[in-house]
């Protein structure tokens, strides 16, 4: 890193505040998905955390990807639209039906 000219920097112990990336993620985390959950067990949780990261990162619109998601697909023009439950219907996931 030295070589590269790249400076780490060292954040507090539980100091989240000083890590924007983390606390973007944290946050995201428990704004769109565990502050509407009762977790039973950490396998609920764990289940429930993954199925999350891949419905944010296969179907939820990002602004900064121009409303595509990081996992690209294709743009449906014809069909009736179809809302999928994601998350015991806390999210959905909307595409078209083959026409």
């Amino acid at each position: 890193m030295k070589a590269l000219g790249i400076e780490q920097i060292v954040s507090a112990p539980r100091s989240s505040w000083q890590n924007a990336f983390a606390e973007r993620v944290i946050g995201t985390l428990r704004w769109e998905c565990t502050d509407h959950i009762i977790p039973l067990n950490e396998e609920h949780l764990l289940r429930t955390l993954l199925e999350y990261v891949e419905y944010y990162n296969g179907s939820r619109t990002h602004q900064s990807l121009e409303g595509n998601s990081p996992d690209r697909r294709e743009v449906e023009f014809d069909g009736d639209v179809l809302a999928t439950p994601v998350l015991g219907g806390l999210h959905y996931r909307y595409s078209r039906a083959a026409a």
